[in-house]
Formats: structure tokens, sequence, C-alpha cells
């Protein structure tokens, strides 16, 4: 049973529903599937191969949506259910679903369809979804022998014959591992005459916080191919590389039609901070009508608040490195 707005579901309803060609599913129905019982799982279960193959691309779809707007949405369960849906489309979702879930319980799961799977569609997002475990397992949050199958398998397969886009994922997976191959795997893609390739290796550069790549970032702030731009604005502000902030003045400053590149700069501003930034964003608020641009903006904001704090807690530790922590701290408490 699902609720949302006071309003309860029953499966027979919702089976109905979803075997219904007549109509479209009902939106707030949808809620039906989050945080779904084991009971009601099994039940759907059963039934979803008889929804129709777009019903069901269209219903994981809009539960994606919802999760990224709504945090307190849980639709794993479904999601896990839909990793043996026989549509390919509806298992790379069924991936994307999960790729913001941190059980190790998934590592298995992942790792079976990026080997096994016969679509590239599914062993790419399989790959992509395996990134948030080197991310963990980097933080020593995940078992050290799960952590070394994610590598390994990410690994083989990026130095495999596999599809070019499952092998680029890989690598963007493994941007965020500290594993002593991984800076030549990045610096082979970049040097590879090949924009696909530098794409992926720029992402990969921005996830591994490794100051070693800016002068690489920045050199493609220029690329012919926005999509190569795109990415190296990103890895700036990843790299929170202080050499990349006039740079970012200056192309907002010209303009550009391109709202990704925009939004782009505009985050890497808020997660490189310093002078001029809160100038900036307060600035685009008071000029833009645009809603969809004003959350955009207020959400940089709060970014760029959280990466102040940052830096102010980065000074406070320093100084109290020196043993001048208690005294700067009165001073400061003085200046209120």
């Amino acid at each position: 049973m699902g609720t949302t707005d006071n309003r309860v579901f029953e499966f027979e309803s919702v089976k109905k529903a979803l075997l219904n060609r007549e109509a479209p599913f009902p939106p707030g129905m949808i809620y039906y599937f989050s945080d779904i019982s084991r009971e009601d799982l099994a039940l759907i279960e059963k039934v979803w191969p008889e929804v129709w193959i777009e019903r069901r691309r269209g219903l994981l779809e809009d539960m994606e949506h919802l999760a990224e707007g709504d945090t307190l949405l849980y639709f794993d369960h479904m999601a896990i259910m839909c990793l043996g849906d026989e549509d390919p489309v509806a298992r790379a979702t069924a991936i994307r679903l999960l790729w913001q879930s941190r059980k190790e319980e998934l590592v298995p799961l992942f790792v079976k369809l990026l080997n096994e799977d016969p679509e590239s569609i599914v062993r790419a997002a399989a790959a992509t979804g395996l990134g948030i475990f080197v991310y963990l397992g980097e933080l020593d949050e995940i078992k050290k022998n799960t952590y070394q199958t994610v590598l390994e398998n990410l690994i083989q397969v990026h130095l495999g014959s596999d599809d070019r886009q499952v092998r680029r994922r890989a690598l963007e997976s493994l941007g965020y591992a500290s594993h002593p191959d991984i800076p030549d795997f990045i610096q082979r893609a970049y040097d590879k005459n090949d924009e696909d390739w530098l794409q992926s290796a720029l992402f990969a550069m921005g996830r591994s916080y490794d100051r070693r790549w800016t002068k690489s970032v920045l050199r493609m702030f220029n690329h012919p191919d926005s999509i190569v731009r795109y990415e190296a604005i990103r890895a700036a502000g990843e790299l929170e590389a202080e050499s990349a902030r006039d740079l970012l003045f200056d192309l907002l400053e010209e303009g550009t039609d391109d709202d990704d590149i925009y939004y782009a700069a505009i985050w890497a501003l808020t997660k490189i901070g310093g002078e001029g930034v809160r100038d900036l964003i307060e600035e685009a608020l008071d000029a833009t009508e645009d809603m969809d641009e004003v959350l955009f903006l207020e959400e940089a904001m709060e970014n760029l608040d959280f990466t102040e704090q940052v830096n102010l807690f980065d000074m406070m530790y320093i100084k109290g490195k020196d043993g001048d922590l208690d005294d700067w701290l009165d001073e400061d408490m003085d200046s209120i």
C-alpha cells in the first residue's frame, strides 16, 4: 500500500492502472512505489512483465525525476527488481535510480551487469553506478575486499575491448581512486586525439581532486567543442582551482548562449569562492526573471556559503596549528 497527499492506493487499483492502455498512469499513484512493502513488491513483480515496455520505461524515468527532487522518496526496492527487466533501457534506468544508494550489497549486482549484460547501455550504466563505491572505498566506508573488487573490475573493463562508452564510464568512476595507475589512464585518455575520451579524462580529473591536473583542465577552456569546455569548467570547480577564477569571470562577462556552460561556470565559481563571486551571483539574481535561473542561483548562493564556511574552518585550523587559534577566536569575537 502506498500513500501521498492522504490518498491510499491498493494493489488492485495500481495493477488496473498499470495495465490500462487507454489512459496515462496517474502521476500521484507513482508514490505507491516509494518504500514499497515486501508484500506489495512481490505482487508488482508478478504483474510487471505484463506492463508494456514504454510504460515500464516511463514509470522508471518518473521515479528517477521524483527522487532527484525529493530525498524522502525511496525507490530502491523497485529499482533492484527492475535490474532483471527484459528491456535494456529499463535496466539502465533502474541502475540510474540506484546511483545515489550506498548499499554495499549493490556491488555484486552492478559488477555482474558490468561484465555480463548483453547491452552496452546497461554495462555503461553499471560502470557509472560503481563510481560511488570507488568514492566510498577511498573513505574506508565499505569493506576493503568490496573496494578491491570494484577497482579490479573497473580497471579490467577500462583496459579491455568493451564498447568505448563502457570503457569511458569505467575511467570516470576510477577518477575517485588513489590507485597509482589511474593518473596514467587519465593522461592517456586526455592525450588521445578524441573529444569523447577528452571529456571523460576531464571528468575524471575533477573527481580526482588532484591539483596536478589544473593546467590540463584550464587549457581546455577554449576548446572548440562545447561539451569539452563544459567538462573543463566543471573540473576546474571540482579542483577548486583558484587560477580558473579570472577565466570564469571573463567567460561570464563576455556572455554565452550555452546555458549548460553558463550554469557550470557559476557553479564552479561557488566551489572556488573568493572575491567578487557573491557580488556576481547577486547581480545575476537581480537581472533575471526566469524562475529556473532564480532557483539555480539561490542554490548556488547556498553552495558559496558552504564553501566560505569550509574555507573559514581551514583558516582556523591553520592558525590553530600555529598556536594562535585562541587569540584569533578572541579577536574575531571582539569584532562582532
